[in-house]
């Protein structure tokens, strides 16, 4: 018997509430100073309900080589990594249109 989603109704294998969850997302990717001048890159608009946050926060900090630190509905990354995010968020499914870096 095939699995149906309860969100879209159709057979779980054809789902398409994750791909169109993440092309709702308006994603904003900043950049502020803390003590001593210090550079974060700071990235918030993801829905904390429908994504795993964790799991995006550790990928990031593993991919940009950093730390950082996932507070509320915002990831903090240690360093200017503005640039980097976006591509990366990129290769996770978020559409690049929809990633405002400023």
């Amino acid at each position: 018997m095939v699995e149906i989603c309860s969100t879209c109704g159709l057979p779980k294998d054809i789902c398409v509430c994750d791909t169109i969850s993440k092309e709702q997302q308006r994603i904003r990717v900043y950049r502020e100073f803390r003590k001593w001048r210090r550079p974060v890159t700071i990235i918030e608009g993801v829905d904390v309900k429908n994504f795993n946050m964790r799991r995006i926060t550790q990928t990031l900090k593993t991919k940009c080589a950093c730390g950082g630190a996932l507070k509320g509905n915002q990831i903090i990354l240690q360093g200017d990594h503005r640039r980097r995010a976006r591509e990366l968020l990129t290769d996770l499914g978020f559409p690049s249109e929809n990633i405002e870096i400023t």
